[in-house]
C-alpha cells in the first residue's frame, strides 16, 4: 500500500521555490560539448551551458564533467523556454571558491594543478575555476630564471595567500618540493646502518666540526673531537674543505648523520696492535722456548 513517504521527493519539489540568484547543487546526469544537465530533484532540470562552466580557457567539458558529479551553480534564469532552469557554475564559483580556497589554505591542503602561462616574475594556473599566481621563488626550490619553460607542467602546490575582495590567489609549489626532498633524504638516512664505513668530501667546517659530502645527496657531521685522537683547537688544524676522507657512521639519530674519522684510526692501531701480537708469536723464539731442533725433535728420516 502506498504511503505519503512514497511521494516525499515529488511532494518536497512541489513546494520548493527556485529564485534566479539562488545557489542549488544538482547531479550530472547528461554531459554533451555544448552544455551539462543536471537533476535538481525539481520538477525541471539544469542546463549549465560550457561557456559557464569554468573561466579556465583550457576547461574541457567532456573530460572534466562526468555523470554522477555534483555541481554547485547559480539560477540564472528560472526557464529558458523550454522549461529548464538555467545555470552557472562561473557565478557560483566566484562566490564559493574563496571560502573553499581559504579553508585549503589553513589546512594546509596540497593539491596538483597544471602551469597554464608564463607572466612577469612567475607563472599562471587555475585552482577552483580562480586565476592562480605562482611567484618565480615559490616554483620549486630554487629560483626559476625561464618560466617559459614550465608551460603544460603539472606540480602540487599549496595556497599561501587568499583575497576575494582583490581577487588575488597565490600558490606555492616550494613547501611541498621540500618536503618531498626532506622525505626522500630520511628515507636515504634510514637505509645507512650505523658502523658502515664511508667516504666523503669535506663540504664546510666550522668551529664545532666539519660537514662531510657523503654523495647521493646526503652530507653528515664529524664532530671536533671526533677528527683525529689528538685534541684540537679548530678542525682546519687536520681537515680543509675539498679533502677526501673515510669516516665511520657513529649513529642516525633524528634523520641526522653522525660521523667519526677517530673511531676510524684507533680501529687501524687496534689491527696493527694485534697483528703485531700474532707476529710475535710466531718469531719470537726465545720466549717461546722453541728453535729448530725442537720442531725437528720426533721427526725420523731414513738414511
Amino acid at each position: 500500500m502506498e504511503t505519503m513517504d512514497d511521494y516525499k521527493d515529488e511532494l518536497e519539489a512541489s513546494f520548493r521555490r527556485i529564485n534566479e540568484g539562488d545557489i542549488i547543487s544538482g547531479t550530472v546526469i547528461d554531459v554533451n560539448e555544448e552544455e551539462v544537465t543536471l537533476d535538481l530533484k525539481y520538477y525541471a532540470q539544469g542546463i549549465i551551458k560550457v561557456a559557464d562552466l569554468s573561466n579556465d580557457p583550457d576547461f574541457n567539458i567532456m573530460e572534466q564533467v562526468h555523470k554522477g558529479d555534483v555541481i554547485e551553480a547559480t539560477v540564472v534564469q528560472t526557464d529558458d523556454g523550454a522549461g529548464n532552469i538555467v545555470l552557472s557554475k562561473k557565478e557560483a564559483n566566484d562566490i564559493l571558491a574563496w571560502d573553499k580556497l581559504k579553508q585549503m589554505m589553513e589546512d594546509e591542503t596540497t593539491v596538483k594543478v597544471r602551469i597554464k602561462e608564463s607572466v612577469p616574475s612567475g607563472v599562471v594556473t587555475y585552482l577552483e575555476g580562480i586565476r592562480a599566481f605562482i611567484p618565480a621563488s615559490q616554483i620549486t626550490l630554487d629560483y626559476v630564471e625561464d618560466t617559459d619553460a614550465w608551460i603544460g607542467k603539472e606540480i602540487e602546490v599549496r595556497v599561501i595567500t587568499v583575497d576575494a575582495e582583490k581577487e588575488k590567489l597565490v600558490l606555492s609549489g616550494k613547501a611541498v618540493a621540500r618536503e618531498a626532498e626532506a622525505e626522500e633524504r630520511n628515507h636515504k638516512i634510514s637505509m645507512i646502518v650505523p658502523g658502515t664505513v664511508m667516504e666523503g668530501t669535506v663540504e664546510s667546517l666550522m668551529p664545532y666540526g666539519a660537514f662531510i659530502n657523503l654523495g647521493n645527496g646526503l652530507s653528515g657531521l664529524v664532530h671536533i673531537s671526533q677528527i683525529c685522537e689528538r685534541r684540537i683547537k679548530k678542525p682546519s688544524e687536520v681537515l680543509k674543505e675539498g679533502q677526501k676522507v673515510k669516516v665511520k657512521v657513529v649513529n642516525t639519530n633524528d634523520n641526522k648523520i653522525s660521523l667519526s674519522m677517530k673511531a676510524l684510526q684507533e680501529e687501524m692501531v687496534d689491527t696493527e696492535g694485534v697483528a703485531e701480537e700474532e707476529l710475535e708469536k710466531y718469531t719470537d723464539t726465545e720466549s717461546t722456548g722453541t728453535s729448530l731442533g725442537s720442531l725437528l725433535a720426533g721427526f725420523h728420516f731414513d738414511a
